[in-house]
């Protein structure tokens, strides 16, 4: 079995037009994807979002890794401690 992890990525966003490609990105590892939630700070014409994994560390590494060279845009990873294993509720 594989070992997951549980992955908070942080991602500010400068630049508006990343956010589709972010959300391209997302979607090709939808599978991973636990939840997320964005917010517009329009005061500060940014935009934060946040994304929660449920994977193997590569996987959350290789996201945050391709978020991250888009222009105009900051991400952050924290890991869970706890490994997990790879499957779902009904393992």
């Amino acid at each position: 079995m594989e070992e997951n992890r549980i992955a908070h990525i942080g991602i500010i966003v400068e630049n508006p037009d990343a956010v589709q490609c972010i959300n391209n990105i997302l979607h090709d590892y939808a599978e991973f994807v636990i939840g997320r939630m964005g917010i517009p700070y329009r005061k500060e014409k940014i935009s934060i979002i946040s994304v929660v994994l449920d994977a193997p560390q590569n996987i959350s590494s290789s996201i945050a890794g391709k978020i991250g060279m888009l222009n105009g845009v900051q991400v952050k990873t924290i890991y869970s401690k706890t490994i997990q294993t790879s499957g779902g509720e009904n393992d």
